[in-house]
């Protein structure tokens, strides 16, 4: 699934438009590399978004396979890290 979907479907981020726009600017990085909006995420991954004030981490437990996931079982497919 690619990066801006799988930030989008996991309700991380609103809007799939606002993903790719952060990619394009570069704050979204990839295990640790900035990451264009293509980019295929897998189990596993590390997403790390930089805002001005503070950065979040995140860990891809697994893949979605529907189109949207209610908030309430976002915590089955992403995990924060501190």
């Amino acid at each position: 699934m690619r990066i801006d979907k799988f930030l989008n479907t996991t309700n991380i981020l609103k809007r799939r438009s606002i993903a790719q726009d952060m990619c394009d600017s570069g704050v979204v990085a990839l295990n640790g590399k900035p990451t264009k909006s293509s980019k295929e995420v897998k189990k596993g991954d590390t997403i790390t978004l930089t805002y001005l004030e503070h950065t979040k981490t995140y860990e891809v437990l697994e893949i979605p396979t529907t189109k949207s996931v209610p908030k309430s079982q976002s915590a089955l497919y992403v995990r924060e890290r501190g």
